[in-house]
């Protein structure tokens, strides 16, 4: 595989940011197909399971890229994201499940000045939804006869349920201040890419408000567009502050 780390039209030199991929499976190869489209270029892959990409993530190898794009496993990115971290690489993490080591995750990125986005989702859509169901938990606060709910159906082959998504709108519900507990439930089955449904249900009517990803790509383009979004910044942030939204 051949990258090329500049491109030139009549005089001008376009220059491409350089990207880590750390884990190579579906949404990895689906951000490495779409990279240039946003100026950037794979500077290599971390993944055992790929010939070329057992180099450690501390390796010297990597000392030209300027984010690494972590969609490994749970269990792999507080590892990843410390030696990454040590090299100075700023990092844009989409794997899901590995909240229970953000503490330590948070300290290592913190004590190396890098800049890190970390979402459950990098869906524009998502992210927007997540606001939504913020307003409408609001609103619903205060009618006693609603109950609320968070149902997310995906692949049989995500290993985390319920999703950090479905966790991060039943969240945005109550900080909004829904004062009721908010039952969730998950469906693995198939190749369904990500479906998140919310909704109020009171005696006699029911309200749903829901989110449907028609494929994967609006999560690698939200995966790239937060890569070049984070270069040069340094912090702990989310899409929302990729996106502007407060």
């Amino acid at each position: 595989m051949i990258f090329v780390s500049f491109v030139s039209f009549v005089g001008f030199v376009v220059h491409f940011m350089r990207i880590l991929l750390v884990g190579y499976g579906r949404m990895g190869r689906l951000v490495g197909s779409l990279a240039a489209e946003y100026g950037c270029e794979v500077a290599g892959i971390i993944d055992p399971q790929v010939p070329d990409g057992r180099e450690s993530p501390g390796s010297d190898r990597w000392r030209d890229v300027d984010v690494a794009i972590d969609f490994s496993s749970p269990d792999a990115v507080a590892a990843n994201l410390e030696a990454l971290a040590r090299r100075g690489i700023n990092i844009v993490v989409g794997t899901t499940g590995w909240h229970k080591d953000e503490p330590g995750i948070r300290r290592a990125a913190a004590d190396a000045r890098i800049g890190v986005v970390a979402a459950p989702n990098f869906s524009t859509g998502v992210v927007l939804f997540e606001a939504i169901a913020a307003h409408a938990a609001a609103l619903f606060a205060a009618q006693a006869e609603f109950g609320a709910f968070v149902h997310e159906a995906h692949h049989a082959a995500k290993k985390d349920a319920p999703s950090g998504t479905a966790i991060l709108l039943a969240q945005a519900m109550e900080r909004a201040g829904f004062p009721r507990p908010i039952d969730m439930s998950s469906t693995r089955a198939g190749f369904i890419p990500g479906t998140h449904t919310i909704g109020f249900d009171g005696p006699a009517e029911t309200i749903t408000l829901r989110h449907t990803a028609r494929d994967r790509t609006a999560f690698a383009r939200g995966a790239l567009v937060a890569a070049k979004w984070i270069r040069g910044r340094r912090g702990w942030f989310t899409m929302k502050d990729v996106l502007g939204i407060a």
